[in-house]
């Protein structure tokens, strides 16, 4: 079982920056692949951006390359998405969610993953 928790969420004008956190539980984090999702009102659930075991692969959804950054310490069970440069078109619920069975953390399809947070609000007003 692993509980995901994402907070950083807000308001903010577009060009300014947020960083969301996703704290997991369990001792296993360090080994399986996590990703990011949003979901704006009316759409599907769509992928932002995604990280390996180990960190060392990252992939992001075309609009967001070049302004997000996913990053992750193991050590403190915590994956983050550095957001910069926001847009209006940003704004959506984002999700966290675990991939345990794709520890390089490549999928973009959001049934790949199992577990998934309980998400946090971003707001980019123009």
């Amino acid at each position: 079982q692993v509980q995901l928790v994402e907070s950083g969420g807000g308001s903010v004008q577009a060009g300014g920056s947020l960083r969301l956190t996703c704290s997991a539980s369990g001792r296993t984090f360090s080994s399986y692949a996590m990703g990011w999702f949003r979901q704006a009102p009316g759409t599907e659930r769509e992928f932002v951006s995604s990280i390996s075991w180990d960190g060392n692969r990252t992939y992001y959804e075309d609009s967001v390359n070049g302004r997000f950054t996913i990053s992750r310490d193991n050590a403190k069970n915590t994956v983050y998405l550095q957001m910069n440069s926001l847009k209006p078109e940003d704004t959506a619920v984002y999700y966290c969610a675990s991939d345990r069975r794709n520890s390089f953390g490549s999928s973009r399809d959001r049934y790949a993953y199992d577990y998934w947070g309980q998400g946090t609000q971003v707001n980019v007003f123009s």
